[in-house]
C-alpha cells in the first residue's frame, strides 16, 4: 500500500510537470488532431491528414501569438489567454483524475484532487501564454539595458 501510494504521488508529479510544460499547446494540439481526424475521414490518407493536422496546429498557435502580441489591453488579452487555458484545464482534470485512481483514492478525493489539478494547470497555461509575449517593458528598463548592455538582475550587474 505504501509503495502504491508513493508511486501514485511520483506519477502524478511527473504528469503534472509534463502538463505544465505542455499546457500552452493543448488548444493547438486539439485543433490539429481534430483537423487531422476530419481530413482522414474525408479520404486524405495518413500523410495528408498529418500535414493538415500540423498545419492547423501551427496556424492555431500562430494566430494566438499574433492576437496576444497585437492586443494591448489586458481586457482584450484575457479572453485569448482563457481560450488557451480552458483545454489545459480539461487536460489537467482528466490526467489527475486518471492517475489518482492508481493509489486507491476514494471518489470524492479523486474529484477534489482533479479540480485542484485543473485549476493549477489552467493557471500555468494562462501564465505561459502571457509570458509568450511579455508586452511593453517599462521605458526605464529598456533604457538601462541599452545603456549598460546588461539585463537587470544578471550576475554581471555592477
Amino acid at each position: 500500500m505504501i509503495i502504491a501510494t508513493a508511486a501514485s504521488i511520483a506519477v502524478i508529479g511527473a504528469l503534472l510537470w509534463l502538463l505544465f510544460s505542455l499546457a500552452v499547446f493543448a488548444l493547438p494540439f486539439y485543433a490539429g488532431l481534430s483537423a487531422a481526424i476530419w481530413a482522414y475521414a474525408q479520404g486524405a490518407g495518413l500523410v495528408g491528414a498529418a500535414v493538415v493536422g500540423i498545419a492547423v496546429a501551427a496556424l492555431t498557435f500562430g494566430i494566438g501569438q499574433v492576437l496576444f502580441a497585437t492586443l494591448r489591453s489586458p481586457w482584450l488579452r484575457a479572453p485569448v489567454a482563457a481560450i488557451y487555458a480552458a483545454p489545459a484545464a480539461v487536460a489537467g482534470y482528466s490526467a489527475v483524475y486518471g492517475v489518482s485512481g492508481i493509489g486507491g483514492t476514494g471518489e470524492a478525493w479523486r474529484i477534489a484532487f482533479s479540480v485542484i489539478g485543473a485549476i493549477v494547470v489552467a493557471a500555468v497555461a494562462w501564465a505561459r501564454v502571457s509570458a509568450l509575449y511579455p508586452g511593453d517593458r517599462p521605458r526605464h528598463v529598456a533604457l538601462r539595458v541599452a545603456h549598460t548592455g546588461n539585463l537587470i538582475g544578471a550576475a554581471n550587474d555592477g
